[in-house]
């Protein structure tokens, strides 16, 4: 096989996990650069390989080549997983790539999120009028209700008017792979929305516009929300970063500290697998575990005969 059959190959894949699978947008795109990054990597290589090599010998070279350019091992493993994709679709279509690919294992990372006293500074003490923004109410809405709900960026710029129950304070979520779930949210996010609705929102003239826009009147993209997120960053001691993805950290390991059920959590959060959501119960049992060395008996006994020494 060469590369020009290849990629009408993939082109069908493509097309595959957009319209069957229905695959997160962010998923799509990742999938479609890396077949894009492969096939131009294919084309390099001389005339003579190109036509003796099999597609799964090139595949071979190109992660063999990806992990001598020190590429981020998740960027590698979620490459192993596009392939993999791409060799189930073209199975049944009698093109067997025979890929013999072990995906590296990622080390995992704890979440790092924002204290409970940094998330209520930046809600409740920054003033709208030191924002340097045209649109205050809406971009501490924003910030308010993904605390509240957990929910994603990309699932927040894509709420629509209809999905949003002020009275019930409730927001039907259509999540990854379109799967739809329902969040809650409080009184203090309910009072931010109606505020934003009232005076900074144009009327709403049909269920299906969306919830929240730019100076344009057109919906926000995940981008603007980012940059909204890098005006609060400046309202953070030390600097810190802060992403609409940390706070969705933040409102997850929150409630677990809180004694939230771990169920709970993954089904506000829309996980697939309760594996995703157990990440926050390591930041938890962080918490428990100082205060275990704090109050335990045997903790504080062995601290006094310490002192006494």
């Amino acid at each position: 096989m060469l590369p020009k059959e290849f990629k009408t190959h993939c082109d069908d894949f493509l097309s595959y996990i957009e319209v069957e699978r229905r695959m997160a947008i962010n998923t799509q795109r990742a999938y479609a650069g890396d077949l894009k990054q492969f096939l131009l990597f294919w084309e390099q290589l001389t005339p003579d390989e190109i036509e003796s090599l099999s597609p799964r010998q090139v595949v071979e070279r190109y992660l063999v080549s990806l992990f001598y350019k020190k590429i981020d091992k998740s960027s590698i493993a979620r490459k192993f997983s596009c392939f993999k994709s791409l060799e189930k679709f073209l199975r049944p279509r009698g093109i067997a790539l025979d890929f013999k690919l072990t995906r590296p294992r990622v080390d995992k990372k704890l979440p790092v999120y924002l204290s409970v006293d940094e998330i209520f500074h930046l809600l409740d003490t920054v003033k709208n009028s030191e924002l340097p923004s045209l649109r205050p109410l809406r971009d501490k809405t924003i910030l308010e209700l993904l605390y509240a709900t957990g929910m994603r960026c990309s699932e927040l710029v894509n709420v629509q008017c209809k999905n949003l129950d002020i009275e019930e304070k409730t927001i039907l979520i259509v999540g990854k792979g379109n799967k739809q779930r329902i969040v809650l949210f409080g009184e203090k996010a309910k009072k931010k929305i109606l505020e934003y609705l009232m005076h900074e929102r144009p009327p709403v003239m049909n269920k299906d516009e969306y919830l929240f826009l730019n100076n344009r009147g057109t919906k926000l993209t995940s981008r603007t929300v980012q940059r909204i997120f890098e005006m609060f960053r400046s309202f953070l001691q030390l600097g810190r970063q802060l992403t609409p993805h940390k706070i969705r950290h933040s409102f997850a390991t929150h409630l677990l500290n809180e004694g939230a059920d771990l169920r709970v959590v993954q089904e506000l959060l829309g996980h697939k697998t309760l594996a995703s959501t157990e990440k926050y119960t390591h930041v938890s049992l962080d918490k428990l575990s100082r205060m275990y060395d704090t109050i335990h008996p045997l903790h504080t006994i062995i601290k006094k005969d310490t002192q006494d020494t």
